[in-house]
């Protein structure tokens, strides 16, 4: 016990003598910020007067930077615009109304003039009350001839009713909405050398395809006219 005593007594006395002599002073355990400082006896807190007597400072970055930003916001809105094309309120026609099957020919002919986002296709039930069509030919096989002989001619848009009833294995060439559309089809049949056609009234539902055109001006619509006039039993209209 009493050595235990006298070695607490001796690590008291180096502690001392240690906290005396060698260890450096309070302040003084980092010495680099205060060689760091500049001219620190240079420093002063300013007053009231001497505060107001200072210019204003403008935040101009943030300004600029609100600035630019809307700049690119109107710019991004502007080729947005550009890019949907004119817009709905314009000259809007449509090119119609086509069966399912005559829909692709439309199609090709409207592509030479790449109209882009102005170009769209709007489908619609309508009552068909006339048609053009060669009379039923007894059966299947005869109907078949008559067909390939409607090829012979130039003219694919067709089809063949086959379901039940007086009208089957007729060869249909076209469905149209007024008798004058279904008069236009026969004639440009007929001038083709078409001799059996004929038309007739004929109440039913069909889907109707029409292409609609936005912005069109008076030279484009010209030339859709002129597409018209080169498909019997299609219009020109304004967009419905």
């Amino acid at each position: 016990m009493r050595v235990f005593f006298l070695l607490l007594i001796a690590v008291n006395l180096a502690f001392f003598a240690w906290s005396k002599y060698y260890a450096a002073p309070d302040g003084a355990a980092d010495p680099e910020p205060l060689r760091r400082q500049v001219n620190p006896e240079a420093i002063r807190l300013l007053n009231g007067p001497e505060l107001a007597g200072l210019p204003a400072l403008k935040p101009k970055a943030v300004t600029e930077a609100v600035q630019s930003t809307s700049a690119v916001g109107a710019r991004g809105a502007l080729a947005d615009a550009s890019a949907r094309g004119p817009a709905a309120g314009g000259n809007c026609v449509e090119w119609g109304g086509f069966s399912v099957a005559e829909a692709p020919r439309a199609e090709q002919a409207l592509e030479p003039l790449a109209l882009g986002a102005r170009l769209s296709q709007r489908r619609s039930e309508e009552k068909a009350g006339w048609w053009v069509f060669i009379p039923p030919q007894g059966n299947r096989a005869a109907a078949m001839k008559k067909t390939a002989e409607l090829k012979a001619l130039g003219v694919d848009d067709y089809f063949v009713t086959q379901e039940d009833g007086n009208m089957r294995w007729a060869v249909s060439l076209g469905i149209f909405s007024s008798e004058d559309a279904a008069k236009a089809r026969l004639e440009a049949l007929r001038a083709r050398g078409v001799r059996s056609a004929q038309t007739g009234e004929r109440d039913t539902q069909v889907t109707k395809i029409w292409f609609q055109v936005r912005g069109a001006d008076a030279a484009l619509q010209g030339k859709l006219k002129g597409f018209a006039q080169g498909l019997p039993g299609t219009e020109i209209r304004d967009c419905k």
